[in-house]
């Protein structure tokens, strides 16, 4: 029978902060269990997240390699297919840096789960779930949600099959270091860090010119997305909290907060500039998450035995 053998997370030497875990290898030879405990692994062909992988291995000097089967295994190594995780980022920005539309870009063309904190809180609640009935009680009372309960939300939604599959986007979360902290000790290490970076006047520019339409729940901007008519300018209404005032408030504590959880992801967060357009800094984030595909593509060749 083919026996399988299992090797802990390989981790790629010439990326120490970027993930490389391989998925548990099959072999596809048929070997005994004492001739499988006699293999080494040597190196490993990293071809891009969600593809087929190839792990060679060597035998061990040892009086059973004489019973190895050189037809199969090609005289020095065998092939077995794996299968690399898929990538598993965190996107962070300030409120009005555009962060909602980025994730709309980056799940469209790489398939990656986005996961938002808030609309898990929301769906938790709706659903009637008991995270969401905890939470419930303390918004009544017109508290913060605990962190304990978000982040077993989080965890619940990234153990699920189609984020292990896909890998996901974690939106706006971690937003303390208890979080991040309580984050790592479930083991999730994400690769890539995006950190949307806007000036101030830009972000006050941005909240303060919204106007949500109450008949549609469709947002606008006095300046950059106009309404299309006089009939819906007539309705629109501004949110209590989307004044300058405010705005500077949520700010800082964004700063305070982000500037902690950034000491967890040093290694591995992109600071991008938020203040061009849509395309451009999408271009930017674009570029980020292709260098940490081809930089896992060209350490595999350097790993080749």
């Amino acid at each position: 029978m083919a026996c399988i053998v299992n090797f802990p997370a390989l981790t790629n030497p010439n990326q120490p902060h970027a993930s490389s875990t391989l998925s548990p290898v099959r072999c596809s030879a048929n070997l005994s269990k004492s001739l499988a405990s006699q293999l080494s692994f040597v190196s490993s062909f990293d071809h891009g997240f969600g593809s087929d992988a190839s792990i060679r291995f060597h035998l061990k000097k040892s009086p059973t390699m004489k019973a190895f089967n050189s037809a199969v295994c090609g005289g020095s190594h065998i092939v077995a297919s794996v299968k690399l995780e898929p990538p598993k980022i965190m996107i962070s920005g300030a409120p009005a840096s555009g962060k909602g539309t980025q994730c709309e870009l980056i799940t469209k063309k790489y398939g990656l789960v986005h996961v938002a904190a808030g609309d898990l809180l929301r769906a938790e609640i709706a659903t009637g779930s008991e995270n969401g009935k905890r939470a419930k009680e303390y918004m009544e009372k017109g508290q913060l949600v605990p962190d304990e309960i978000v982040v077993m939300m989080v965890k619940d939604r990234l153990f699920k099959p189609d984020s292990k599959e896909n890998g996901w986007l974690l939106d706006g979360y971690p937003r303390s270091l208890s979080q991040a902290t309580a984050f790592k000790k479930f083991g999730f290490e994400p690769d890539l860090f995006i950190l949307l970076e806007v000036s101030e006047d830009v972000l006050v520019e941005r909240v303060v010119g919204r106007r949500l339409d109450p008949v549609t729940g469709k947002i606008y901007h006095l300046k950059y997305s106009p309404p299309e008519n006089e009939e819906i300018a007539a309705r629109l209404t501004q949110r209590f909290d989307d004044t300058e005032e405010k705005v500077k408030l949520r700010l800082q504590t964004h700063h305070q907060n982000v500037e902690a959880v950034l000491s967890m992801y040093e290694n591995i967060t992109v600071k991008i500039n938020g203040n061009v357009s849509k395309e451009e800094v999408f271009a930017q984030i674009d570029s980020a998450i292709t260098n940490l595909l081809e930089q896992r593509k060209a350490a595999s060749g350097s790993m080749a035995a």
